[in-house]
């Protein structure tokens, strides 16, 4: 391999040199279980927890 290729296949963000992810406790808009994001939360944006989040976005 040269310089500039990358090895392996497509992995996603290594957190290189960030640490752990901060985490904010939330409660879900649709089921209302609580639940924590990797963003801060904005008000009057809806926040979903992991599975209500599966149903909601599109793809």
């Amino acid at each position: 391999m040269g310089y500039g290729e990358r090895s392996g296949g497509g992995g996603g963000f290594r957190g290189g040199g960030f640490g752990p992810r901060e985490m904010h406790k939330a409660v879900c808009s649709e089921c209302s279980q609580e639940c924590e994001v990797p963003f801060k939360p904005a008000e009057g944006k809806p926040v979903y927890c992991r599975d209500c989040y599966q149903k909601h976005k599109k793809f």
